[in-house]
C-alpha cells in the first residue's frame, strides 16, 4: 500500500504549528589559506594557495590575448586548438602520455579577452605537468597537419554553433552594446578560419602569448612558498620585454531602446537586457549583488517567481553580473515562446520597477545574503572551484584577501543598502537589450509597449 500524498505546506508542519527551520550556522569563507602572491622575474604573477583537502592541483593561466585584425579571432581560436597538440620535444601523443602517467590534464580555450589554459595533475607530478605547459608556452610546434586537422573540425562547429538561438541572441547583444569593438568578435567566422595558416598562427604565438601581465593560479596540495622557486626554473625559459595585449576598455553602456532582432519562423524568443553596473572592488557591490539574487540571481527570486512559477511563460529564467577587465554589467536572460514573447518582456520590466519601487523586504535581504555567503564558500570548497574563483578575480588584480573578506561585506549590508543599490542600478530605463524572434509576430505587441526598435534580420 503506498503512502499518502502530502502537500509541501503539510510536511512543513507540526501539531504544534509550522515546523521550525533550522537556523544556519556561521558562513565562514575559506580563511586562513596558506598562499603566495608574488611576481615571477618574467612578470608573470602567480597566486600559489594551499589547499590540502586531495592530493591535486589545480593549474589556471590567464594570458590578456586581445587583437585588433580582422583575423585575429580566428587565428586565436586555431592556435588554442593545436596550443597542445605538440612541441619541438614532444608530439601530441607524447603530450599525452606525459600528462597521463601524473594523473593529469592540460586544455586551452579562447575569447575576445584572454587565452585561458586550465590544468590538473597529481601533486607529486606536478613537476611534469609544469614542463608540459613551459614546453608549450616556449616551444608549441603548430605542425601543418595538425592545425589542418583542428581547423576542419573548428569550422564545423562554428558551423552548429551559428545555428543554435543562444548563440544568435548574444552575437546580437554584442553587436547592439558595443557595436564593433573587438570585444564583441567571440565566435570567429567560419571563413576566415579557413584561411588560416600554420604560419599565421606561430606568428600569433610570438606575439601574444606572454608572461609579462599574465596570471597563474596553482591550487592544491602543495607548498606555496617552495613552488615559487620551482615555478621559476619551469618557466624562466617563457620571456619577453612585451606585455601580453589587454582588451580596449569597453564603451560605458547606457539606456535605450530593445531592439528586435528579426528570426524568422522562430518558434522561441530569447529575451537579453543589459545595464552598466559596478565592478567587485566597488564599496557598494556587496549591496548590489544581494539586489541583483532578490531580482533574478537564483530560484527563489521574483522575476523567476513571476515569469517562471506563476506564469509559466518561460522554463529559465535569470539575472547575474558579466565582468570584462575592470567593466561589469548586469545581464538579464529569459527564453520563451513567441506567443508569450511581449508578455514577459513587459513582466520583466515591471519586475525591474518594482525592486526599486517596492525593495526587498528584510526576510528577502537575509534570504538572498544566506544564499550568496553559502554559495561563495561552498564554490570554493574545492580545489577547482577556488581556483577558478580566484582566477576570476586575479584577472582583475584581485586575490584571497578579497575572497576571505567578501562574506564579512555581505554580512554587513543592510536592507536599505540593498534597496538603494536597487532603485540605482535596476531601472528599467538603464537597461538596453535585444529580443530575437519572429518579427512578424512579435513586432505589433512590442511596439506597443515602448522602446523596442526593430533591427536588421540575424546573420
Amino acid at each position: 500500500m503506498s503512502a499518502p500524498h502530502r502537500t509541501a505546506e503539510e510536511i512543513g508542519r507540526t501539531a504544534a504549528g509550522p515546523r521550525p527551520v533550522p537556523s544556519l550556522g556561521t558562513q565562514r569563507a575559506a580563511a586562513d589559506l596558506s598562499h603566495v602572491d608574488s611576481t615571477l622575474s618574467n612578470g608573470l604573477r602567480v597566486l600559489a594557495v594551499r589547499k590540502a583537502t586531495v592530493p591535486l592541483v589545480e593549474l589556471r593561466l590567464w594570458i590578456p590575448f586581445a587583437g585588433d585584425d580582422a583575423l585575429h579571432p580566428a587565428t586565436a581560436e586555431v592556435l588554442a586548438e593545436t596550443l597542445l597538440t605538440g612541441t619541438a620535444r614532444r608530439d601530441r601523443i607524447e603530450i599525452d602520455a606525459d600528462l597521463a602517467l601524473i594523473g593529469g590534464d592540460l586544455a586551452s580555450g579562447v575569447d575576445p579577452e584572454r587565452l585561458a589554459i586550465t590544468g590538473t595533475s597529481l601533486a607529486d607530478g606536478l613537476p611534469t605537468m609544469l614542463d608540459v605547459l613551459a614546453d608549450a608556452l616556449t616551444g608549441a610546434s603548430y605542425a601543418d597537419a595538425e592545425v589542418e586537422r583542428e581547423r576542419e573540425r573548428l569550422i564545423e562547429r562554428i558551423a552548429v554553433s551559428r545555428t543554435q538561438p543562444r548563440t544568435i541572441a548574444r552575437e546580437a547583444l554584442q553587436k547592439h552594446r558595443y557595436g564593433d569593438h573587438p570585444a564583441t568578435r567571440e565566435v570567429p567566422k567560419a571563413e576566415d578560419v579557413a584561411v588560416v595558416t600554420p604560419e599565421q598562427v606561430r606568428a600569433l604565438h610570438q606575439a601574444s602569448v606572454l608572461p609579462r601581465g599574465s596570471v597563474l593560479v596553482l591550487v592544491g596540495d602543495i607548498d606555496p612558498q617552495t613552488v615559487i622557486g620551482d615555478l621559476e626554473k619551469a618557466l624562466g625559459g617563457w620571456a619577453s620585454d612585451r606585455s601580453a595585449v589587454r582588451l580596449p576598455a569597453l564603451p560605458v553602456l547606457t539606456g535605450g531602446d530593445v531592439l528586435l532582432v528579426p528570426r524568422a519562423g522562430a518558434v522561441q524568443s530569447q529575451i537579453r537586457l543589459s545595464a552598466q553596473t559596478v565592478s567587485r572592488t566597488d564599496p557598494g557591490y556587496a549591496a548590489l549583488q544581494l539586489a541583483n539574487l532578490a531580482y533574478g540571481g537564483y530560484f527563489s527570486s521574483r522575476l523567476v517567481e513571476n515569469i517562471r512559477e506563476d506564469k509559466g511563460y518561460t522554463y529559465s529564467a535569470h539575472s547575474g553580473f558579466e565582468f570584462t577587465d575592470q567593466t561589469a554589467v548586469v545581464n538579464v536572460d529569459a527564453d520563451t515562446a513567441t506567443d508569450a514573447t511581449a508578455a514577459a518582456l513587459l513582466e520583466t520590466r515591471y519586475e525591474l520597477a518594482r525592486l526599486g519601487l517596492v525593495p526587498p523586504t528584510a526576510d528577502e535581504v537575509e534570504s538572498v545574503r544566506q544564499y550568496a555567503i553559502g554559495s561563495l564558500v561552498t564554490a570554493a570548497s574545492s580545489q577547482g572551484g577556488l581556483a577558478a574563483q580566484l582566477s576570476a578575480l586575479a584577472a582583475t588584480g584581485l586575490g584571497v584577501e578579497w575572497l576571505a573578506g567578501h562574506p564579512e561585506r555581505l554580512a554587513a549590508v543592510t536592507a536599505e543598502d540593498v534597496a538603494n543599490a536597487a532603485l540605482e542600478f535596476f531601472a528599467p530605463k538603464r537597461f538596453t537589450g535585444v529580443v530575437v524572434g519572429d518579427a512578424d509576430v512579435l513586432a505589433p505587441k512590442l511596439k506597443a509597449l515602448g522602446d523596442v526598435t526593430v533591427g536588421e534580420p540575424a546573420e
